[in-house]
């Protein structure tokens, strides 16, 4: 006896569950390029005027990374809900759909990647980085 094929909605969200594992590792890997880089910098004693904006662009980068993640994350509570309730296969697929009709203007964007970049999750350690590279500019090194 054959298991019935997955539904629509079963087989989103194993993709988007995929995806987002997937952002998690990436995210660590764009953790560790910020740890190298500092390292680099501090080492070969760049200077904090071209230091720090290369760890801030880093910092930026996983934020961006985390706020697709976050919206991955989002249709996948979603999905869940409707896997719950039964829905039919009308309500798959619609992950760009959805965020396009509610998609924030170019403030809105910035403001979305902004607060990303502040949760502790994220800032860390970004912004450790920074206040070390910072200290050891302001102690003469």
């Amino acid at each position: 006896m054959n298991a019935p094929a997955p539904s629509p909605l079963h087989i989103e969200w194993t993709t988007l569950q995929q995806d987002h594992e997937r952002h998690e590792r990436c995210a660590i890997g764009v953790k560790l390029a910020a740890v190298a880089l500092a390292v680099f910098c501090m080492l070969f004693t760049f200077p904090l005027e071209l230091a720090a904006p290369l760890l801030a662009v880093v910092w930026v980068t996983e934020a961006m990374l985390r706020t697709v993640q976050g919206r991955l994350g989002a249709r996948l509570l979603k999905i869940e809900g409707l896997i719950a309730e039964g829905a039919d296969a009308g309500a798959a697929f619609r992950l760009h759909r959805e965020w396009q009709a509610g998609r924030p203007g170019a403030l809105g964007l910035l403001a979305e990647y902004a607060s990303a970049a502040l949760k502790p999750t994220v800032a860390f350690p970004h912004a450790l980085l920074l206040l070390m590279l910072f200290a050891l500019a302001w102690s003469g090194h």
